[in-house]
C-alpha cells in the first residue's frame, strides 16, 4: 500500500491524514492544537505539526505529503532565517488603515486588473505595509517573506536557522503555490507573476522570487518560488516527496473534488463562500477576490470573519452547549420571531468593516427567549455568507447545488437553515479534513504526476426551502 498524507495548519489547529494513494481511504490521522490570537509565533505551528505527525503515526511509511494551511499570514524572516517577529494572521485587523492608504496610492480598479484583489487587513500586502509604518526596525531586517504554509513546508524539507534544521537558512530554497500567492495583494492569478511593484510599495523595498537573478546592487526580499499544481517542493531529509501545499479553501476545493457548478460555503473559524471556475475573477468593489485555485484554475472568493465562532459566543451567553443552541433554534419559527443578529463580533472583511461590531435587533419582551436568540445566531451568520453567495454570482459565477462544509455544517440546524436561506440545493459531504484532504490529493498528484479521483460522500441532502422573511429582516437590519 502506497500512502499519502494531508497537512491543514488552520487558524485553530493542525490535522494531519494518511490516506491510500488508489483508494483515498483514510488509514489514520492526528491532531494539535494552535495557540488563540490573532498574533502567533510559527514556533507554536511547528511544534503543533511534529505533535499532529506523531499522533498520525509518523512518515516513516509516507510516500509523500502536501501542506495546505490558513492564508494570507505574514511570516519575515531575517538573513539568518529566524522569524522576526510574531506572525500577523488573517484576521488580525490592525493593517486596516494600511489597506485604505495602499487602495488610495494604486486604486481599486488598478489593484483588481493587476492582481485580481483589492486590499484589505487580511492580505499579507497590507501587513507588510503596516510593518513597514510601524516597526520600520523589523522592517528593515526583512530577508524574505513567506505565507505560513510555505514556511513549515520549509521547515518540513530541513530549512530554517543554522542552529535548528539540517539544511540551514537558504531562503532561495522557499517555495509557495499559486493559491497561497494569489492572496498576498502582490501575486495575480491572471498573469501567474509577482507584482513586484505592488510588493515594494508594501514594504517599502524592491523584492524578487527566489531563484531568479540575483543583481549584487539591489537588497532584493526573497519571495517564494511559485509552484504548479503537481509540483514538488522538494524532500523532508528522510526522503519524503513534499508537495506544492495550498491555501486552506483551495485545499478544501482539492479534497472535495469540487467542479463548476459548485460552491462550497465553509463555516469555520472563518465563513468563506467559494468556486472553481476557468476565468480569473477580477472584482474592482474589492468583495469578491479572484485568487487562483490549487489545480491551475481560478476560485473566486468572500470571506467573513465571523462564523462558527458566533454560534460559540451565543451558546456561551446562554450556558449551553452546541447541541443544546441546535435544539432551541429548531422550535423557533423562521425568521427568529423578529430577532436578528448583525453577527460583526470581530470586525468584518465581507462587507469591509474592520472596525464593526455586533448588533442584536428586534428584541421585545414577547420575542426575547432563548431559542430566538439560538435560532438568529445561526440564520445571521448564514445570512452573511448568503450576501456573499450573491457576491460571487454578481461576478458570473452560477451554481447548481451548495456544499455545506466545515464542523459546524454538521450541526442540524445549521443545515436545515441553511435550505431556507440560501436560494439553491443544499449538500453536506461527510463529516472530514476537507483541507487536508486537498494536501494528501496534492501530495499524490506530485508523486505520480496524475491527480486522484477519490470519492466524498454525502451526509445529508436538503432541497430548496427558502423561507424570505429570513434574509428580509437580516437586510432591514444590516442597512
Amino acid at each position: 500500500m502506497t500512502l499519502v498524507a494531508g497537512v491543514d495548519s488552520s487558524t485553530q489547529s493542525c490535522k494531519v491524514v494518511v490516506r491510500d494513494l488508489e483508494t483515498g481511504e483514510l488509514v489514520r490521522s492526528g491532531r494539535a492544537a494552535h495557540p488563540d490570537g490573532t498574533e502567533v509565533a510559527p514556533a507554536a505551528w511547528w511544534a503543533a505539526l511534529q505533535e499532529a505527525l506523531a499522533a498520525a503515526g509518523g512518515l516513516d511509511d509516507v510516500d509523500a505529503i502536501s501542506i495546505a494551511g490558513q492564508q494570507h499570514g505574514m511570516v519575515v524572516l531575517d538573513a539568518d532565517g529566524r522569524v522576526i517577529r510574531d506572525a500577523l494572521l488573517w484576521n488580525d485587523t490592525r493593517s486596516a488603515r494600511a489597506a485604505r492608504d495602499l487602495i488610495a496610492e494604486v486604486g481599486a480598479e488598478e489593484y483588481a486588473a493587476r492582481v485580481g484583489v483589492v486590499p484589505v487587513a487580511s492580505f499579507t500586502a497590507t501587513k507588510l505595509r503596516w510593518l513597514r509604518d510601524a516597526e520600520p526596525a523589523n522592517a528593515a531586517r526583512v530577508a524574505a517573506v513567506a505565507l505560513p504554509h510555505d514556511w513549515l513546508t520549509w521547515r518540513l524539507r530541513g530549512y530554517g536557522p543554522a542552529d535548528e534544521s539540517e539544511h540551514g537558512p537558504d531562503l532561495e530554497a522557499l517555495t509557495t503555490d499559486r493559491s497561497d500567492a494569489s492572496g498576498t495583494a502582490y501575486w495575480g492569478a491572471a498573469t501567474g507573476a509577482y507584482d513586484l511593484d505592488l510588493f515594494e510599495r508594501a514594504l517599502g523595498r524592491p523584492g524578487r522570487e527566489a531563484g531568479s537573478a540575483v543583481d549584487a546592487t539591489v537588497d532584493a526580499v526573497v519571495l517564494p518560488r511559485v509552484l504548479g499544481p503537481s509540483g514538488a517542493a522538494g524532500r523532508t531529509p528522510s526522503g519524503v516527496l513534499v508537495g506544492p501545499g495550498a491555501g486552506d479553501n483551495a485545499g478544501a476545493a482539492l479534497g472535495l473534488g469540487a467542479a463548476e457548478g459548485d460552491v462550497v460555503v465553509s463555516i469555520g473559524t472563518s465563513g468563506t463562500v467559494f468556486a472553481v471556475t476557468d476565468a480569473p475573477i477580477a472584482d474592482p468593489s474589492g468583495t469578491v477576490a479572484g485568487f487562483a485555485d490549487a489545480s491551475g484554475l481560478s476560485l473566486p472568493l468572500i470571506a467573513t470573519l465571523n462564523a462558527a465562532r458566533v454560534l460559540g459566543s451565543i451558546a456561551g451567553l446562554l450556558s449551553i452547549d452546541h447541541d443544546r443552541l441546535s435544539e432551541l433554534a429548531l422550535d423557533a419559527e423562521p425568521g427568529s420571531g423578529g430577532v436578528v443578529l448583525i453577527p460583526y463580533f470581530e470586525g468584518e472583511r465581507t462587507p469591509n468593516l474592520p472596525d464593526a461590531t455586533a448588533s442584536v435587533h428586534g428584541l421585545t419582551l414577547a420575542s426575547t427567549t432563548p431559542a430566538n436568540l439560538s435560532r438568529a445566531a445561526i440564520e445571521g451568520m448564514l445570512c452573511g455568507l448568503a450576501d456573499g453567495l450573491d457576491a460571487v454570482r454578481a461576478v458570473g459565477v452560477r451554481e447548481r447545488r451548495i456544499l455545506l462544509i466545515g464542523g459546524a455544517a454538521q450541526n442540524q440546524a445549521v443545515a436545515q437553515v441553511a435550505a431556507q436561506v440560501f436560494d439553491a440545493p443544499v449538500e453536506v459531504p461527510a463529516p472530514g479534513e476537507y483541507v487536508a484532504d486537498g494536501g494528501a490529493v496534492q501530495a499524490a498528484w506530485a508523486l505520480t504526476g496524475t491527480r486522484p479521483s477519490w470519492t466524498v460522500e454525502t451526509s445529508a441532502a436538503l432541497p430548496v426551502d427558502t423561507r424570505p422573511i429570513i434574509r428580509t429582516q437580516y437586510a432591514a437590519a444590516r442597512a
